[in-house]
């Protein structure tokens, strides 16, 4: 009986210390190898963007998502939702991203009611040129997303160049998109 209280005790011990260990390993592995978790291999990486033909979120004015958003030039395409926490931390990113005056910046309003979705973006204000509404998902498992936020870089030809995979900051912007957009301009 005293074993088995003291095992018990010590549970939440040990998944603390298994949780620190893998915590370590992660940050141990992003110093030495680059390993980064936000940018997961994607199988679509250099292929053509999936067709994308997503009515316009009402309300807030602008088209939703069509192939002719993705013509004349290199396009950034942000999965958001309004429920989603790290979409809020992201966002001023995504508003300063919305400056880049060779880009397009789409988003895809992702399982979101459309109604939250409208006060999402009157309250922390509205970088996308385009949004359209997946509201059963979708097109989102088209284009490889695990959860939201993901935001994806596709070049003038329509083909992605990069997938990041939770919320965009400064560093992100700076290290991965920045660098991912400028070779898609050069190309």
């Amino acid at each position: 009986m005293m074993r088995r209280r003291v095992l018990l005790a010590g549970l939440p011990l040990l998944c603390f210390l298994g949780f620190a260990w893998s915590a370590g390993t992660m940050l141990r592995k992003e110093a030495v190898d680059g390993y980064r978790p936000s940018t997961l291999p994607s199988a679509l990486i250099g292929q053509s963007h999936p067709t994308v033909n997503l009515p316009p979120l009402t309300g807030l004015g602008r088209p939703g998502l069509t192939e002719e958003g993705f013509r004349n030039g290199v396009t950034v395409v942000n999965v958001f939702s309004s429920w989603c926490v790290p979409c809020r931390q992201e966002h001023r990113a995504l508003m300063s991203l919305a400056q880049h005056p060779r880009i397009k910046l789409l988003g895809i309003n992702y399982k979101d009611d459309p109604e939250d979705a409208l006060k999402f973006l009157a309250q922390h204000g509205n970088p996308f040129d385009a949004v359209g509404v997946d509201e059963t998902g979708r097109n989102a498992i088209d284009w490889g997303v695990y959860g939201v936020p993901e935001t994806f870089v596709v070049d003038t030809k329509g083909r992605i160049v990069l997938k990041h995979v939770g919320p965009l900051d400064d560093r992100a912007l700076h290290d991965e998109l920045g660098p991912a957009i400028e070779a898609a301009l050069a190309d």
